[in-house]
């Protein structure tokens, strides 16, 4: 978990490589499911079309989907789900018997994310993030970095407030248990990759040590 602009995606993915397991996106699971037409990319796909929003239903439906595949038996990072205490809830269920659910909040101070969101770049040639205060070029494919038509500072102080207000509830739902982690994402990627290790390791050892969750 982390607001626009924490690095979560970057995390996400570098753990997901680390530990060899599926990352896996919401937003990617979306865009899956329309392309490949099963019917509840069908149904997404005629959400999406009249301009509505993705239920809390639906979204756990697809998740409950993506989580049957061979690649994730093993584990998985979850990026972007769940988003409201219903989802969170509903994960509850998914993890019947897949061991210790692992939450790691990154928290950034506001200003640091306002100046952040403020350099962050786009690939154009593979639509990877970047920020320009790390790197000049795509990390991925060595491609030119362009500016994000949803990173302007209005827009951007706009989706903190949305996100603040929407996350509370969650970081409440988690925050009692032994396995959620805060870490400091005011850092540089490394570094903050370190702290999601040590945090991950520090979590998961409390589950296999028999706390109840």
């Amino acid at each position: 978990m982390g607001p626009p602009g924490s690095g979560k995606g970057t995390q996400a993915v570098r753990i997901a490589e680390q530990i060899a397991i599926p990352h896996i996106s919401t937003g990617d699971i979306l865009r899956a499911a329309v392309k490949a037409g099963t019917p509840l990319g069908q149904q997404v796909s005629a959400i999406m079309a009249s301009g509505g929003l993705v239920g809390d239903d639906l979204i756990t439906d697809l998740v409950r989907e993506r989580l049957t595949a061979a690649d994730a038996t093993r584990g998985f990072v979850l990026d972007g789900f769940p988003r409201t205490v219903e989802q969170a809830t509903a994960l509850d269920g998914l993890m019947s018997g897949r061991g210790a659910l692992v939450v790691v909040d990154i928290i950034v101070p506001e200003d640091v994310l306002l100046r952040r969101l403020a350099a962050r770049r786009i690939c154009g040639s593979c639509g990877v993030n970047a920020l320009v205060e790390w790197t000049t070029t795509c990390g991925t494919c060595g491609g030119e970095l362009v500016t994000r038509t949803d990173d302007g500072i209005g827009i951007v102080r706009e989706r903190l407030k949305v996100y603040h207000r929407q996350t509370k509830p969650i970081v409440d739902f988690y925050s009692g248990r032994p396995t959620f982690r805060t870490i400091d994402g005011n850092q540089p990627p490394d570094q903050v990759t370190a702290l999601m290790d040590k945090a991950i390791c520090q979590a998961s050892a409390v589950s296999r040590n028999g706390v109840r969750l």
